[in-house]
């Protein structure tokens, strides 16, 4: 038996002795889908959980004057008006195994692929206080992606929190798995969390990752799209929860979540359910607190340990001003835009390299690797400026040194093209430019 399992008998057993096993029991009022409105629950408490009828459970997300409300986990279907509502008066939390590294799993503690559990397990809450700024470090250490593009132009640093963003299959999920490839062997911990992708999505990316020795170093943490809608709406706050206590050992983690957007859409649905008043676009006033609380998990720790994250956004026609993709571009240090024109055209990774932004940049580059990307970056914004307004002109009627620039330009983007899975070192990043750009 594991030892939270012995611990748990343990507390029931002394609640029992000291009279504490008295709940308070309240009664459905209300029922819509997976959110329930109950009545009687008093001494309730935030995130509290409670369990309904026979085999439901839940946890309360709202408290009213008069009733509570409480989100379904599971067993929503059975539920009906009258159904006994107990308060357990412990805090819903999560369940993981150490075990957990190279699996799919649930925020249950189940491996969803074979359906076990697993023998031992520990409670992770949902969420905990945020880190506080002064046990906070300088984010200057480079996490390599392996993708040429990123690592010499638009930096990830360890600790620092950069948006992936573009339309349906333009490769956004490609670099976040790009990524993850690319730790193997560096002493980096990576969780790829799914929020609503299919059990098809979620066993390719397995398979993908399995085939190249990176599911070693990987957690997968999956909400799938026929879980109850609480579970999407908690999975990227546990998987983060997750990984900071990796971090307070003094590991480095890399986190990414895919996709903010159906998070966002499943708060929305969630809010509306629950009768909070719509904002823009019909999400709730809170949506922006919603995704900035969690991604300021991502730091630097004092310790030495960090935590990374990758979020993914999906737009719709290429339009990142819109309200989801612009609230999380104002919380994360940078963004990695995808185009669809590009991705059409053969360039990939389809990196938009015009509105792509890294706020860290050279701060978390090498020396050699800085001073070269600085000039790459420069030339190549220049490049496609220039490129736009000459594409249809004739070249021979050009000066000599515009001919250069573009032909210039040409190479560079050539050399920013890679395969998916084929990673390059900083060495071979700075000897494939160096044609261009010999010192």
């Amino acid at each position: 038996m594991s030892k939270y399992m012995e611990d748990l008998i343990s507390k029931k057993i002394q609640d029992i002795k000291s009279d504490r096993n008295v709940y308070e029991v309240g009664y459905v009022v209300s029922v819509k889908e997976y959110i329930l409105e109950v009545a009687g629950l008093e001494h309730v408490t935030f995130m509290e959980k409670v369990r309904i009828g026979n085999h439901a459970e839940g946890y309360v997300n709202a408290i009213r004057r008069q009733t509570v409300t409480v989100a379904v986990v599971h067993g929503a279907d059975s539920l009906c008006i009258g159904d006994e509502v107990v308060a357990t008066g412990e805090p819903f939390m999560a369940v993981y195994s150490p075990d957990s590294v190279s699996h799919v799993i649930d925020i249950f503690g189940h491996d969803r692929l074979c359906r076990a559990a697993f023998d031992v397990i520990h409670p992770v809450p949902i969420e905990r206080r945020t880190i506080p700024i002064m046990d906070r470090g300088t984010v200057n250490r480079p996490l390599e992606t392996g993708i040429a593009g990123i690592d010499l132009i638009y930096p990830i640093g360890k600790g620092q929190r950069q948006l992936i963003l573009g339309d349906k299959k333009t490769g956004k999920t490609q670099i976040g798995l790009d990524a993850i490839v690319n730790q193997k062997g560096k002493d980096v911990l990576c969780i790829y969390i799914s929020v609503g992708k299919t059990k098809k999505n979620v066993k390719e990316v397995y398979d993908q990752l399995l085939r190249r020795g990176a599911m070693g170093h990987t957690v997968i943490l999956a909400a799938l799209n026929d879980d109850p809608q609480p579970v999407l709406y908690l999975v990227p706050y546990v998987g983060l929860s997750i990984a900071e206590d990796y971090m307070m050992e003094g590991k480095d983690v890399l986190v990414v979540i895919d996709d903010l957007k159906r998070h966002a859409n499943v708060h929305r649905e969630m809010s509306l359910l629950a009768g909070k008043a719509p904002s823009r676009e019909a999400y709730p006033p809170d949506i922006f607190y919603t995704h900035s609380r969690m991604l300021e998990k991502g730091c630097q720790h004092k310790n030495g340990g960090s935590i990374t994250i990758l979020p993914i956004v999906e737009t719709k026609g290429g339009d990142i001003t819109a309200y989801i993709p612009t609230n999380i571009i104002s919380i994360t240090d940078g963004q990695l835009v995808m185009s669809k024109k590009n991705f059409d055209k053969g360039q990939k990774p389809a990196i938009q390299y015009g509105l792509s932004v890294s706020r860290l940049g050279g701060a978390v580059q090498t020396p050699e690797v800085k001073k070269l990307g600085a000039v790459v970056r420069r030339e190549l914004l220049s490049y496609l400026e220039t490129r736009e307004i000459y594409e249809l002109a004739n070249t021979d009627e050009m000066s000599k040194e515009m001919q250069d620039k573009l032909a210039r330009g040409k190479k560079i983007l050539e050399k920013l093209k890679q395969y998916k899975f084929s990673p390059m070192t900083e060495k071979e990043i700075i000897d494939s430019f160096r044609e261009i750009f010999p010192e």
